[in-house]
């Protein structure tokens, strides 16, 4: 008869020695094994989303219960197949690993959600809608949510990217000459403290339309800190940058364009980041008192007719707007300062 040996499966110390380091050594678990878990528990959060909007009884006539439940299903399935895949999906893979615990963060808050407001309504209807009332709206009202997200797209880059030439331009001028700077710092001093918004009454009286108005509030929230951050980003360059290029026979325009401008990128990256949801906020407003179309003009509505749900879906995808916004200006700063790869730290 074979006996067990707990020595063939388990190397036992021989010493006080060894003894002493195995007793010291950590227990761990390998990171497989950790994010396989998480996986298994993000999936079960998403499957636990699809049976709470199936198994009560909604308490208001939304279409797309069912529908909502097979797409938790579906998710909380493939979440379990790609996570026990993830090593050979490569860099899919690890991308994944590292966003595990959001979907299940992401599953458990939509059960949360649909038990809270479709289910037993301990959150107020219809100030608080289900997600399924969401999903009705990119359903069944996305043509003028589409328009909408369209005219706002085209009245914020035309504000945008005016803003921020003007503001680039400017700050490397007041960067690079004392006299620029002379006459124009003391109007940033007395124009860029005041809130963009502030300056809707002048813009609607003197612009002769309200887009044109709008596109100049978009702009002057984005031209003074892009403005402010170029200026010091040029004013901040080392002299010896200079001297090494001045001593190479480099002229001013060169000086200028090859030395103060490169050296200032970073700071003017975060102008154009600060810029960017100056200008989000900006052209919200705008929409809302003076443009006949865009998102802030769809959330006016949506308030006015009290369609909650309606004004949820616009804000989800204005925040997915400004995220893509930002992600593309992250993007163009990391092709742009590939130089300087390991500076900059933001």
């Amino acid at each position: 008869m074979s006996t067990y040996s707990a020595s063939k499966t388990v190397a036992l110390p021989q010493s006080a020695e060894e003894g002493a380091a195995f007793a010291g050594r950590p227990l761990s678990l390998p990171a497989s094994v950790l994010a396989n878990g998480t996986g298994i528990f993000a999936s079960l959060a998403w499957v636990a989303f699809g049976l709470s909007c199936l198994w009560w009884e909604d308490l208001g006539d939304w279409s797309r219960t069912h529908g909502l439940a097979i797409a938790a299903f579906v998710i909380g399935g493939g979440i379990l197949v790609a996570t026990s895949a993830a090593k050979w999906l490569g860099r899919v893979g690890a991308g994944l690993k590292t966003r595990v615990p959001w979907l299940l963060a992401l599953g458990l808050f939509l059960t949360l959600w649909e038990v809270a407001t479709a289910k037993f309504a301990w959150l107020p209807l219809p100030f608080f809608p289900p997600p399924q009332a969401i999903i009705e709206v990119y359903t069944d009202d996305l043509p003028k949510l589409l328009a909408s997200v369209w005219a706002s797209v085209k009245l914020q880059l035309g504000g945008y990217a005016i803003g921020a030439a003007v503001g680039f331009l400017t700050g490397v001028s007041i960067g690079w000459s004392r006299s620029v700077g002379y006459w124009v710092h003391p109007l940033l001093r007395f124009i860029g403290p005041v809130p963009p918004t502030a300056w809707l009454p002048f813009a609607f009286f003197t612009f002769p339309s309200s887009w044109s108005a709008s596109t100049f509030l978009i702009a002057l929230a984005t031209g003074f800190p892009v403005t402010v951050l170029t200026w010091s980003g040029v004013a901040s360059v080392s002299n010896g940058y200079y001297d090494v290029a001045r001593t190479l026979g480099a002229k001013p325009s060169f000086l200028v364009l090859k030395v103060a401008i490169p050296a200032a990128l970073p700071h003017v990256f975060v102008g154009l980041f600060m810029g960017l949801g100056a200008s989000f906020a900006v052209v919200v407003v705008a929409e809302m008192i003076g443009v006949k179309a865009g998102l802030g003009w769809y959330l006016q509505w949506a308030q006015g007719w009290a369609a909650y749900s309606n004004m949820y879906a616009a804000l989800i995808v204005m925040s997915l707007l400004c995220t893509g916004a930002i992600t593309l200006l992250f993007t163009i700063r990391d092709h742009l300062l590939v130089w300087q790869k390991g500076v900059v730290k933001w």
